[in-house]
């Protein structure tokens, strides 16, 4: 049976939470199956910058970390929940794609 995968990326979780209780409330809304909210691996970007602009004094560093989070939904194929889910507002900063499968 067809279904439909939807990809939610942010640097946010709460905004990723957020967003995935609004899908989910949709689903069970119109009585779709749906699977997930499945976990995948946070990307974590580090940087290491010199705290001192200048050659004298101790060498002191400082990190910066940003991490990016990355959930997946399986939702089977409803032309009705795909419409309401469309409409969510999406919030500044998350990305969402949607894609068509079909098994």
């Amino acid at each position: 049976m067809p279904y439909s995968r939807i990809k939610i990326v942010s640097t946010d979780i709460d905004k990723i939470n957020e967003l995935l209780n609004q899908i989910k409330d949709i689903a069970n809304k119109t009585g779709v199956k749906f699977r997930g909210p499945i976990p995948l691996p946070t990307k974590k970007l580090k940087i290491t910058t010199r705290r001192s602009p200048c050659g004298d004094g101790y060498e002191t560093y400082q990190n910066f970390e940003m991490r990016i989070h990355k959930r997946i939904i399986d939702i089977e194929l409803d032309d009705k929940a795909l419409r309401l889910i469309m409409r969510i507002p999406i919030p500044h900063g998350v990305n969402v794609e949607i894609e068509i499968i079909n098994d």
